[in-house]
Parts: structure tokens; C-alpha cells; sequence
């Protein structure tokens, strides 16, 4: 049976969208898989009063079971406002890559959905997005596009190369299909291995070149910026300090995500820092203490982590405080 957001305390990305530009800040979009990341992020977003779009990939969807996680979201609205909180919440597909995807996601409740019809060809990347912007709109719900391949792996969304959005194409992309919101890619990429780069080696700079042409062709048009992880050294240290192998991993340095977010950036992608975070400290605990078996006693601290995180990279962004 169909349900729409409203009924489940969820707004869609308009409002969200438009505050977050006139305000100068982007909205952290964060991903979760289970009960644990879902509280770190309302706990966090609570506390330093940041609107949130919370984010479900297909493989996020598939591992949690659909219709928990229509009862799970829900839960976590009212746990905020328990809070003393009215935060405002949105629900995300992320990366979906097809029609009917999306569509059993707007009939679950989600308030927003993206669409990505990146790896097509142009006029194919249209088609299927207008199909789903006009399901979309029709119940509300607010759709994001996609321009241009991120390189890296995540989950089931995997590409070899980065091939950067194309400029002169964005006018036409967003006039032809109605979304409400466009990713592009500029640099970023999917995963703990952003960039390719050797020990000492400096982090190539984000294409802002890129990304100014498109905010030039689409004055006050929302931008969104995917793979923006920063992959914390501190938590990447921790995991192969106890037994873990992630070598030479870069993502994104904050300073650049901050220079990002004066421009029409205003939602930003965050999933694989959040699960470094978790990992390292469920790696460290159970190392410390090799007789525990109970769950909430390593991903107590873990959750507590993730909390932190999630406030530091709320600041980041300048949400905090835009509740």
C-alpha cells in the first residue's frame, strides 16, 4: 500500500534547497544501513540543530528490507521531536538506476529520489529521468538528476574513469526533464580511494571551473556534490592499527568541500566516512576486549563516534544552527 512522506513527517528538498542557498550552507545528505547509523545521525543533527536528508542506497535497501525501513524512518522523525526537536528530515534514494526503483521508493514513503542515468547516453539519461520526475512530481515528491560518471566503487554504482560533466549540456538536461536538483561531477568519486595518488603525493583540486560554468548556466539551480567523504585519517590509522589494510586512501579535503558550498552546492553526499568511523572503533573495541560478545557494547561507542562525526561535518557544511 502506498504511503506518502507527509504522513510519515518527511519533507521533500524545495524548501530544504532554497533556504540552503539563500543561507550561504549545504544540507548534509547521509547514507545509513542499520538502526545504529540512523540514531548517530538524528542524535547529531539534533544537537546542533541541522536539516538532514537521510539516504538509502538499492544495496542499503535490499540488505535492511524495505519495509522496515519504512517504519524505520518514521521512528526516527518522532525520536527527534522527543528530543525536544523539529529538525527537518527528507528521505533520499541514492543512486537509483531504474524507473521502477524509483517508483517503489515514492510509493514507500521517500521524499526525495535520485535518478541516475549517468552511465546512458544523453538523450537516454533524459528519457528515463523525465519518467521519473513526472511519477515524482505528481506525488510530490522532488527528483535529482545526474551529469557526468563519478569514478570509484560504491555498492552497486562502479565506473573505472571519471568522466566530468559536460557544461553545455546541463541547460538542456534540466529544462527537458524538471528535476528539482542536479549532480555533477567535478573530481569526486565513490568510495575510500578517491584519487590516485602515492605516498606524499598532494590530493589533485576539485574542477571548480566545472562547476562554476554550471552554476553560470543555471543561476540558482540546486547542485549536488556526490563522493565528498574526506575519509578521516585518524579513523583510517585506527583500522590498520588493529589488523585492518587501507592503503594509500584519499578523499576530499574539507577545505575544498567549504569552497564548494559558497557556490549553488547545497547538498552534499556523505557515506564512506561514516562507515570508516564505525569500522575503526568496532575494530578497536573488540581488539581491546577479545572476551565481549555483546553487540551494544561495540557499536555503543561506535554509534557515539559516528555522532561526533556527523556534528564536526554539520559545522562543515554550515548547517548547524539552520534548523
Amino acid at each position: 500500500m502506498a504511503v506518502s512522506f507527509r504522513e510519515l513527517g518527511l519533507v521533500n528538498t524545495k524548501e530544504l534547497f532554497s533556504k540552503a542557498m539563500k543561507g550561504g550552507y549545504a544540507v548534509p545528505a547521509y547514507n545509513f544501513n542499520n538502526m545504529e547509523q540512523l540514531q548517530a545521525i538524528i542524535m547529531a543533527c539534533v544537537e546542533c540543530k541541522s536539516p538532514v536528508i537521510l539516504q538509502i542506497s538499492k544495496g542499503a535497501r535490499q540488505y535492511a528490507n524495505q519495509t522496515l525501513l519504512r517504519h524505520m524512518v518514521p521512528g526516527a522523525v518522532e525520536m527527534a521531536r522527543e528530543m525536544g526537536s523539529n529538525i527537518p528530515v527528507a528521505l533520499n534514494l541514492d543512486h537509483g538506476d531504474t524507473f521502477e526503483l524509483a517508483k517503489s521508493c515514492v510509493d514507500y514513503g521517500f521524499s526525495n529520489v535520485m535518478i541516475d542515468g549517468s552511465h546512458l547516453p544523453f538523450d537516454k539519461n533524459v528519457e528515463l529521468t523525465k519518467k521519473v520526475v513526472e511519477y515524482s512530481h505528481d506525488k510530490g515528491v522532488t527528483v535529482e538528476g545526474e551529469l557526468g560518471v563519478l569514478a570509484g566503487i560504491e555498492e552497486h554504482v562502479s565506473s573505472e574513469v571519471t568522466h566530468y560533466t559536460r557544461p553545455e549540456e546541463v541547460e538542456s538536461f534540466v529544462s527537458r526533464t524538471g528535476v528539482d536538483s542536479l549532480a555533477i561531477s567535478i573530481g569526486t568519486s565513490h568510495g575510500a580511494y578517491k584519487f590516485k595518488v602515492k605516498p606524499g603525493q598532494e590530493i589533485p583540486p576539485l574542477r571548480f571551473d566545472i562547476l562554476e560554468e554550471c552554476q553560470r548556466r543555471l543561476p540558482g539551480f540546486p547542485i549536488v556534490l556526490h563522493g565528498a567523504s574526506s575519509v578521516l585519517v585518524k579513523y583510517i590509522e585506527i583500522i590498520n592499527a588493529y589488523g585492518g589494510k587501507l592503503e594509500n586512501t584519499a578523499g576530499v579535503p574539507e577545505e575544498q568541500i567549504k569552497m564548494a558550498v559558497k557556490t549553488n552546492v547545497c547538498k552534499v553526499n556523505i557515506d564512506s566516512d561514516g562507515r570508516l568511523v564505525m569500522t575503526a572503533m568496532i575494530r578497536k573495541y573488540l581488539a581491546e576486549n577479545p572476551s565481549e560478545f555483546d553487540p551494544r557494547k561495540y557499536l555503543g561507542p561506535a554509534r557515539e563516534a559516528l555522532k561526533e562525526m556527523y556534528i564536526a561535518k554539520c559545522k562543515l557544511l554550515g548547517s548547524d544552527e539552520k534548523a
